[in-house]
């Protein structure tokens, strides 16, 4: 499997349901190496949906999902996962009975085959809390640093493409600060990434592009230039 393709995310036409409720209606998205996309909208539009048929949690029921070239809309998350795919999952989903360093330790897999794998220390220095609190269990940690944590983690399966499903969702400004910070380096390194937030502001100057779901369909997409020079979307359909 090679990310030499233009296209690492591709998603036509997904349809998604539990059950008969049917929350995805036609889902369109694409994204290429090395750049940051933004899924946005208000709570209960189907965000966290788009990013479990993503990964195989929730099985998509039509259109075809495609990861560096594959189609992945019928594979398991594990399969998914080992194909070069992270998620930080909104919650964070730490182990609170293992320490920092074993929960980084966990995954650890250079799955991207980089040149320039992530590794324990390149993690300490992204987020040096992480080291300071490495003997401590993850139940002893705040929620600022268990979203570290969390990141930190993914980034060790070195992936072709990192999610964040509410990246700063809950944490403290100075906190969602820090967490700006951390993606800003990860794509000044070439990272791609789709990051599912509400603050547009910090998304505009950081993503090249952004898909806006309102019940489940796409109803705008555009560049960072586009969204921040129109507010009027932002209230429209995000309610900032």
């Amino acid at each position: 499997m090679s990310t030499s393709a233009e296209t690492l995310l591709e998603i036509e036409d997904l349809h998604t349901a539990y059950g008969s409720s049917q929350i995805l209606f036609g889902i369109q998205m694409k994204m290429g190496v090395g750049e940051t996309a933004t899924l946005l909208g208000r709570n209960g539009m189907g965000k966290t949906t788009t990013v479990r048929s993503i990964f195989g949690l929730t099985r998509a029921t039509g259109g075809t999902i495609r990861f560096c070239g594959e189609r992945i809309d019928r594979l398991s998350p594990d399969r998914i996962g080992r194909m070069g795919m992270a998620v930080v999952p909104e919650g964070r989903m730490i182990f609170a009975n293992l320490s920092v360093e074993e929960n980084l330790r966990a995954f650890a897999s250079n799955r991207s085959r980089s040149k320039e794998p992530w590794t324990l220390d390149r993690v300490y220095v992204l987020f040096p809390r992480l080291k300071e609190r490495a003997r401590n269990m993850g139940n002893q940690l705040s929620g600022g640093e268990q979203q570290m944590l969390a990141i930190g983690r993914a980034l060790l399966t070195n992936p072709h493409l990192l999610i964040l499903d509410e990246a700063t969702e809950g944490l403290a400004p100075l906190i969602r600060e820090d967490i700006w910070r951390c993606l800003s380096t990860l794509r000044v390194h070439g990272q791609s990434i789709l990051v599912i937030d509400k603050y547009v502001q910090k998304l505009v100057n950081l993503a090249d592009h952004h898909t806006i779901i309102e019940r489940g369909k796409v109803v705008w997409q555009g560049d960072s230039d586009q969204l921040g020079n129109h507010p009027d979307i932002w209230h429209r359909y995000i309610g900032v």
